[in-house]
């Protein structure tokens, strides 16, 4: 019953033994399937922003082509703006001389400066940032692919050290059942050396009336065979004892092997745990996030160049606006229109022929005719002037 509860306990340490093992290496497996995965993650996050980049700056350019055209187009149809002539060829070769021009012209401007900076910003995008993240992405696979060649390379070691561990318990497993077995061969044989001796130390009286007896031939054998026995016995006993001494020394040198082997894999196994993978894996993130973060510093840059100059435009934009000048506007037009706008001359009085008279008279027949005609006239001038004032 004994040897078969000791034989349970060795098969459930041994079953603990590999348990153990076998969850070690599904860790094992599992942090270098952690490692890949991670660095896929990386590599597509990567070829995705390029991707974004390489799109964003195929609409930036089209945005840009479309900017260009509508300007183009505009201000070609400008130039009929206000019909012809030479004094309108003159406000359109200098749009400032007129404040409303000035504006659109401004604007028109303003687009041609958005579709520069798109087209700026999409040779970014599609060049060296698109091409910065496609090294990141390089550089990145061969980061990983080292760091786990280096996670395989101490995984094996480790395992290594563990099967070895299980190769010096076996050894100290069975010297030490083969010490057991030498002291138990022992100490049977120091029992059956004392059972020798007690039958040799019989009483003395019970030694004397035997010795009557007995025959002379008995007599003179007896003491020969006891002794034969009794040197056989000790030779053994020291044979054993020989066994024993030589069994528990190897069990002695097998456990301390054992029990170093143990306190290195312990060492190995925590170390591997507490730092080796640790390290390996901010070897995987080396320059990662840095690189990443500066491509995307590039690209938060571009946008910031081409807001700022946008920012830029809408501020010359809104200076044309506060500079709008209608009395300017209608003195320019004035100077360019001189000759249009110019009082003509007085017409003078032409008299009939013999007729000296230049001054209005008012006979009494005529007043009752004339003043409500005047009052009249002055009612309808006062109304005007009103009606112009308030316009």
């Amino acid at each position: 019953m004994a040897a078969h509860g000791k034989l349970r306990r060795e098969r459930g340490l041994q079953a603990e033994y590999e348990a153990q093992v076998k969850g070690m290496r599904w860790q094992l497996s599992e942090q270098l399937h952690c490692l890949e995965l991670q660095g896929e993650l990386r590599r597509d996050l990567l070829q995705e922003l390029a991707e974004f980049m390489r799109r964003r700056a195929e609409v930036e350019l089209e945005y840009s082509r479309g900017l260009d055209k509508l300007a183009e187009r505009f201000a070609s149809r400008s130039g009929r703006l206000g019909g012809s002539g030479r004094e309108q060829q003159s406000f359109r070769k200098e749009p400032t001389l007129l404040s409303p021009l000035h504006c659109w012209a401004v604007l028109l401007e303003h687009t041609r400066q958005q579709s520069r900076e798109s087209a700026a910003l999409g040779e970014v995008l599609a060049g060296p940032l698109a091409l910065r993240l496609s090294h990141i992405a390089e550089d990145v696979g061969r980061i990983v692919k080292k760091s786990k060649d280096l996670v395989q390379q101490l995984q094996d070691k480790l395992l290594e050290v563990v099967s070895e561990l299980q190769t010096t318990k076996k050894t100290y497993h069975a010297y030490h059942l083969e010490s057991v077995n030498a002291e138990t061969k022992l100490r049977e044989a120091e029992r059956q050396e004392e059972k020798r001796s007690g039958r040799s130390a019989l009483p003395a009286t019970t030694a004397a009336s035997a010795s009557t007896t007995t025959t002379v031939t008995t007599t003179e054998t007896g003491p020969l065979r006891k002794s034969s026995l009794k040197k056989g016995g000790r030779l053994v006993e020291k044979q054993r004892q020989a066994k024993f001494l030589e069994h528990k020394l190897k069990c002695t040198k097998a456990r301390n092997e054992y029990l170093l082997n143990l306190a290195s894999v312990n060492a190995a196994v925590r170390n591997y745990y507490s730092h080796d993978i640790l390290d390996l894996m901010d070897c995987c993130d080396t320059g990662f996030h840095l690189a990443l973060g500066q491509a995307i510093r590039s690209y938060t840059a571009a946008e910031n160049r081409t807001q700022a100059c946008q920012m830029q435009g809408l501020g010359s934009l809104e200076e044309a606006l506060e500079a709008l000048d209608p009395p300017g506007d209608k003195a320019k037009v004035l100077e360019v229109y001189a000759m249009a706008f110019r009082s003509p001359e007085h017409f003078d009085y032409q008299p009939h022929e013999g007729d000296e008279v230049a001054e209005i008279q008012v006979e009494m027949e005529l007043r009752d005719e004339i003043l409500p005609r005047a009052q009249n006239i002055q009612s309808l001038l006062d109304r005007k002037t009103i009606e112009t004032e308030e316009a």
